[in-house]
């Protein structure tokens, strides 16, 4: 197993980061909270790892709070919750709106979350309910990257990210419009966190 990986952020494509270890590049999929904490390109950076083996794949995944790789692998172990979809819900909700999420019932915040259903939705309350709160405090908005890099078409790179989340493309584009008129010069990075903050329980 590989459990943490110390090197250098050698690139970004969210949800998908490389990072070179002495020479050997490993890809991760990172959930946006530890995205948007990453430091800036050529930057040393230390993730907390997860790998997930099945027939057809191997994939890393990479947290920057050990706290955050745990509250992944209790998602996981829920039943019809898939590393995708794991992925997906902690880019949406860091652990304490999630912890919130669960304690006030809230269905129709977790099924903003692509592929989550109202049945999985409610399975997610039923099975964390008492796994959450003790972990997670109050809940803080997500910082932004240290330094993105330069983008031509940063609502293109939002809107890729968020599908590659499982976000639908026509979704995606609403999601990327509505942020793009909040903050119409926004960088990639806050397009992302603007779209993903309209999908999280007020």
């Amino acid at each position: 197993m590989i459990g943490r990986l110390s090197g250098t952020l050698a690139a970004l494509q969210p949800p998908l980061l490389l990072v070179d270890v002495q020479g050997v590049g490993y890809e991760v999929l990172a959930p946006m909270t530890t995205i948007f904490e990453l430091p800036a390109l050529g930057q040393s950076v230390q993730l907390h790892t997860h790998l997930a083996v099945s027939e057809t794949a191997q994939t890393l995944y990479g947290f920057i709070r050990d706290a955050d790789r745990q509250l992944f692998r209790t998602l996981i172990k829920v039943n019809g919750v898939g590393p995708k979809m794991a992925l997906a819900i902690l880019s949406g909700l860091d652990g304490a709106a999630l912890a919130r999420c669960v304690a006030e019932d809230n269905v129709a915040a977790l099924v903003k979350v692509p592929g989550v259903g109202k049945k999985t939705a409610e399975r997610l309350i039923i099975e964390l309910r008492d796994k959450l709160a003790p972990q997670f405090g109050d809940s803080n908005d997500i910082p932004l990257m240290a330094a993105a890099v330069p983008k031509v078409d940063h609502a293109g790179e939002a809107e890729s990210a968020l599908a590659a989340l499982g976000y639908k493309p026509t979704e995606a584009t609403k999601m990327v419009a509505r942020a793009s008129k909040e903050q119409p010069d926004a960088d990639s990075a806050t397009l992302i966190r603007l779209a993903l903050k309209s999908m999280a329980p007020a």
